[in-house]
């Protein structure tokens, strides 16, 4: 446990050499990593998110790619493709984006939902299967997706099945005043991302994510989890609750939380910390909702007050 609470700091603050002052959502992202989750990131345009994605590849002794969702893109340039090879006479699989350890789909909501949804397999089985055969992905693999809220122009809005298998969503932000001034003397000279260096291997992203699952979830602290994500079906705003997918994605963030708090158990408070973005993209709002001007926050803000937290 002192191991990965010493490798998630030193990830996080060799990412902070290039992201200023978003040490919250760089600690979402990476949460995400050792929980083995992917991660939407959705915020206006110039705030850092590719940055973010590439300051974190960096940080890490892994394979990366980078996949421009354009209208153009095709499944098969994430997937692979077979190709027939005339000496051997025999198909031979080409490999497609996705056979890295980290992908970078960037603006990923530009790309048909055809494209997009050749990413359902790869994020929920880490496999892809191209012309009837299996191809498993290196361990670990993480998705992180950017896209721009308020640009319509070209889009595709992401479906349900594809947003409820991004484990967190996550916004950087405008920086504040003093933020943006520290962002313009970082930046005099040259990138910092360019200086970047790896600070933690695969192999302690995989012991992080073992010494994860590790961590006790009392009976209580379940059903409380269970108790939160079945409010939001019932809620009269809410038009698509949150899945038994949303239950396990909360209960193994909120282990990440206890563990990097330094306990090996989790308590209700760990759960409350990392609801929102592990909740709240997966509510569909009522159009009632959206004239009234409810949002999925402040649902899960009055289901979290609404709920008995267990006192054991």
């Amino acid at each position: 446990m002192p191991q990965t609470i010493e490798v998630f700091g030193r990830v996080a603050d060799n990412v902070e050499r290039v992201i200023i002052g978003k040490r919250e959502t760089v600690g979402l992202t990476l949460i995400s990593l050792i929980c083995e989750g992917h991660v939407l990131i959705e915020d206006v345009p110039g705030v850092g998110k590719t940055a973010l994605v590439s300051a974190i590849a960096k940080s890490l002794d892994a394979r990366f790619r980078r996949v421009q969702f354009t209208p153009d893109l095709l499944p098969s340039d994430i997937t692979g493709f077979s190709l027939f090879n005339p000496k051997s006479g025999e198909f031979e699989y080409r490999e497609g984006a996705v056979m890295c350890n980290i992908l970078l789909a960037d603006e990923i909501n530009r790309t048909s939902p055809k494209t997009q949804s050749s990413l359902l397999e790869a994020m929920e089985e880490k496999q892809v299967t191209v012309d009837g055969i299996t191809h498993t992905i290196p361990k670990p693999f993480l998705v992180l997706a950017t896209e721009n809220p308020v640009e319509y122009l070209g889009t595709h809005p992401l479906p349900e099945a594809q947003m409820d298998r991004f484990f967190m969503r996550v916004s950087l932000g405008y920086p504040d005043a003093a933020q943006e001034n520290e962002i313009l003397s970082t930046y005099r000279i040259e990138n910092p991302l360019d200086a970047l260096e790896a600070v933690a291997s695969v192999d302690d992203i995989l012991d992080a994510q073992r010494n994860v699952r590790e961590i006790h979830v009392s009976p209580d602290v379940s059903g409380y989890i269970v108790s939160l994500v079945r409010a939001t079906r019932a809620n009269e705003y809410v038009l698509l609750g949150a899945s038994p997918r949303g239950s396990l994605y909360l209960y193994r963030a909120a282990q990440a939380v206890a563990l990097l708090s330094g306990r090996d158990y989790v308590v209700p408070d760990d759960v409350k910390k990392i609801l929102l973005p592990v909740l709240a993209h997966r509510i569909s709002l009522r159009p009632e909702a959206r004239q009234k001007k409810v949002t999925a926050a402040d649902i899960l803000g009055a289901i979290v007050k609404g709920t008995r937290v267990p006192v054991k």
